[in-house]
């Protein structure tokens, strides 16, 4: 059985989704960082850098306990656990763990930049907004090309879409028009159409907020509170 600490956001919803596309029994353990649940002892012992989504593997390698953290090393770990959703020939693994680093290198990153100068900044910073809405449109122009005759990223469906999708289907808050780039149109509606990523994408989804954050919610992301909370360190 696997633990899942899970919140319903874009890094969440990956781990969600390979969960219910693999038929692997879980318990999900609900991690409210909203209110700064991220931050309490207990949740810090499993996820160092206090960020969801993390999981507790009973049956880890060696029939060991695994604790994880960090949604990328989280989907190849259950891609190599199941063997399923990551090419069996070496040189077709390596393309999809390529793309999963796009993903986790520069998709979550830029995306997030450009969702927060849009929906969480206090003010607008018009350079902040142009610079990052630039490379999210740059990042989805390599996108686009890549699925050119292609219907995933790496070929076959694999954690690489998974990683992918969830930062597409929050394109409103970085008001991105996808049908200016229709490979990926084509391939956000093919991908959203297996019942696995369904399952996986309605995980608490009665809980999700994104963007127009409160008081409280933006301290606990980007004030203080962030640095002393849980660790004990001064401000």
């Amino acid at each position: 059985m696997i633990d899942f600490y899970f919140w319903p956001t874009p890094n969440g919803k990956k781990v969600a989704i390979m969960l219910e596309e693999c038929g692997l029994p879980y318990t999900l353990k609900p991690v409210n960082i909203l209110q700064g649940e991220q931050f309490e002892h207990g949740f810090l012992a499993i996820s160092a850098n206090n960020k969801i989504p993390a999981i507790v593997d009973a049956d880890g390698p060696d029939g060991q306990p695994l604790t994880l953290f960090e949604s990328g090393a989280i989907l190849q770990f259950l891609a190599d656990k199941t063997g399923r959703f990551i090419a069996e020939s070496e040189h077709g693994r390596y393309r999809v763990i390529e793309w999963l680093n796009f993903q986790t290198a520069s998709v979550g990153p830029m995306f997030g930049q450009c969702g927060h100068f849009l929906g969480y900044a206090p003010e607008k910073i018009p350079y902040a907004i142009e610079r990052y809405q630039n490379e999210t449109k740059r990042l989805y122009g390599v996108l686009d090309e890549r699925l050119d005759g292609r219907d995933y990223v790496a070929d076959a469906y694999s954690i690489a879409d998974m990683a992918i999708y969830p930062w597409i289907e929050v394109r409103w808050l970085h008001e991105i028009d996808i049908d200016q780039y229709p490979n990926v149109r084509r391939w956000f509606d093919a991908v959203g159409q297996r019942e696995g990523v369904q399952r996986g994408m309605q995980l608490l989804k009665d809980q999700e907020i994104i963007g127009n954050p409160t008081d409280e919610t933006r301290e606990a992301f980007f004030g203080k509170t962030q640095i002393t909370r849980g660790r004990g360190r001064p401000a």
